[in-house]
């Protein structure tokens, strides 16, 4: 008997071992492949795109190997995603690691006049720094306040009439259905109220996406899809790319984690849409899909949200290096308190520098390389990634599908906006502060009936053994 049970035991070890290694193999595969379309995506943007990016990259076959050498030098970091267990950080992470590969690609065929060097060392090991308390600090906070069921049920219907209120308002001073070729010549002329602008900002990156996984949690489908026409009615508000392909995106993201595991699912997020794209200029150069369909395709998947963050590195390393750095004075809240090189934003002093557009960027452009250097952004980066991994510990407990698709736009965001905007104007604070008071209990049922959903949460006791406050009703 003792040993059939032993016998049991090892033999349900092993087949988990085997099932835990070909999980990691699968995910092996899936980060070569990835890593590879990256490269080929970023050729032919170079071919597609050379009239107005010449100034930046300018691909010479010369140099193949040179860019083949830089980006493989940044792959051994991709084992960082193989052993860490999925968090928020881990799906941010994934994004910037695709923008960095991307920048030490084009980094040999740079038209930039600036220490190169000096540039490969500094975002490596900015990298580094970045990824390490993203993907490793991960442990929970004890949870001192938690929302009951019903005072989760009043915020979620308060976050669909903010909703219905911001597009209501937001309408006044905007509304224009136009294609996505023409919202150009449009956006630059729209001028909201700083109270809509944080209302948008707030809504659309953090509480819709927040509202629509809980509804998908609670089997809700009505009000989930209520919050995705609330995130679509923003489009001809905003006449952004991202606000007309966000419920897209998200029904993207709910999908593939229906089929696969977490970790899978952030490489797919990227890989598929990018592969998409390659196989439109296959297509458009055999004459089976019309140019301008590829075009708009790979246009807006391949450049503007892989390419072009990557290239912003480029850009700013370029500027900076020759220009005052600002010390974080571009930060609203340190402007009073540190004397500043510059009057207006810095999108718009790069577009005048280089004119390409408002050129937003990444934290590891902005609050790195604008504010202190090459030599000291990687200790920047490394307080960065201590803020996100706040963001992890107050997400601890959830459900890894929840934090995938309730943090499902911010990934996008955070690839162009530093972590200053992030956390106030774009709702990244707001999200994590949802996360912490989000009852774990909610996820302890397959689903909630319309009684068990007006019942308060009973008092619990967390890991540590001491009960948790449950906030008031209402």
């Amino acid at each position: 008997m003792l040993f059939a049970i032993m016998n049991d035991i090892c033999g349900e070890s092993a087949e988990r071992a085997s099932m835990w290694s070909r999980g990691r193999f699968s995910l092996t595969m899936l980060l070569c492949l990835h890593i590879f379309t990256c490269c080929v995506s970023l050729i032919y943007v170079s071919e597609l795109y050379a009239y107005q990016y010449k100034k930046i990259i300018a691909v010479d076959g010369a140099r193949i190997l040179d860019a083949v050498v830089s980006g493989a030098s940044f792959t051994p970091v991709a084992l960082l995603f193989l052993f860490s267990r999925f968090s928020f950080g881990y799906f941010l992470g994934f994004f910037f690691y695709t923008m960095i590969l991307g920048y030490l690609w084009i980094l040999p065929f740079s038209q930039s006049n600036y220490d190169h060097s000096l540039a490969h060392i500094s975002i490596y090991m900015s990298a580094l720094a970045f990824l390490i308390p993203t993907l490793l600090v991960v442990s929970p906070i004890k949870q001192r306040f938690v929302l009951s069921t019903q005072a989760l049920d009043h915020l979620l219907s308060f976050i669909l009439l903010l909703a219905a209120a911001t597009v209501a308002i937001g309408a006044f001073y905007n509304f224009e259905l136009v294609s996505i070729s023409k919202i150009y010549e449009l956006r630059n002329r729209i001028e909201f109220p700083g109270f809509i602008r944080y209302s948008i900002g707030i809504t659309s990156n953090a509480l819709l996406p927040f509202a629509f996984a809980c509804f998908v949690a609670r089997g809700n489908p009505w009000r989930a899809g209520a919050a995705l026409l609330f995130l679509l009615l923003l489009y001809p508000i905003t006449l952004t790319k991202l606000a007309l392909f966000a419920p897209c995106w998200l029904m993207f993201i709910m999908l593939l984690s229906k089929f696969a595991e977490t970790r899978v699912v952030v490489v797919l997020s990227l890989l598929l849409p990018a592969l998409s794209g390659i196989l439109s200029v296959i297509l458009a150069k055999s004459g089976l899909i019309p140019y301008k369909l590829m075009t708009e395709s790979f246009g807006f998947i391949n450049t503007r949200m892989i390419a072009i963050p990557s290239m912003a590195l480029d850009v700013y390393s370029e500027f900076f290096s020759t220009h005052p750095l600002t010390h974080f004075c571009q930060i609203l809240l340190l402007k009073p308190l540190v004397a500043c090189p510059y009057v207006k934003p810095l999108s718009i002093i790069l577009d005048e520098a280089y004119s390409f557009g408002n050129f937003n960027a990444s934290l590891f452009a902005t609050e790195g390389i604008a504010s202190v250097g090459p030599i000291l952004a990687p200790l920047s980066a490394l307080v960065c990634g201590l803020v996100i991994a706040l963001g992890n510990r107050l997400s601890s407990g959830l459900p890894p599908k929840f934090i995938l698709l309730s943090g499902g736009i911010l990934p996008q965001v955070f690839l162009n906006v530093p972590l200053s905007t992030m956390l106030l104007t774009n709702g990244a604070a707001c999200l994590f502060l949802l996360w912490y008071v989000t009852p774990r209990s909610m996820f302890e049922t397959k689903a909630l009936g319309p009684a068990a959903s007006t019942r308060p949460a009973p008092r619990r006791s967390n890991n540590a053994g001491t009960p948790e406050r449950v906030l008031p009703v209402g």
